[in-house]
């Protein structure tokens, strides 16, 4: 256990900060399975619904620093294909 206040407090926010981390990691890794998902069943319609909220994830994560600006364009880009494809 810290001694000094100051390691108190950084504990304290090392746990906060872990448990946030965590949670947005979590969501986005739902998101991107949900799509996936959606997109196994071959149903257009239903997969462009779920890109759109998933992008929306993907941003959140970039802006929340949980994943980096350039992979999450590489996300939403592959991924951006695999939901043309399923129309096809």
């Amino acid at each position: 256990m810290a001694n000094h206040f100051s390691a108190v407090k950084r504990a304290r926010q090392t746990t906060k900060r872990t448990e946030d981390n965590r949670s947005n990691t979590s969501r986005l890794r739902t998101a991107l399975r949900k799509l996936r998902e959606t997109m196994a069943t071959g149903d257009s319609k239903a997969a462009n619904e779920a890109f759109g909220s998933t992008v929306s994830m993907i941003d959140k994560a970039v802006k929340k620093g949980v994943i980096h600006k350039n992979t999450g364009s590489r996300y939403k880009s592959r991924l951006s294909a695999r939901v043309a494809a399923v129309k096809k």
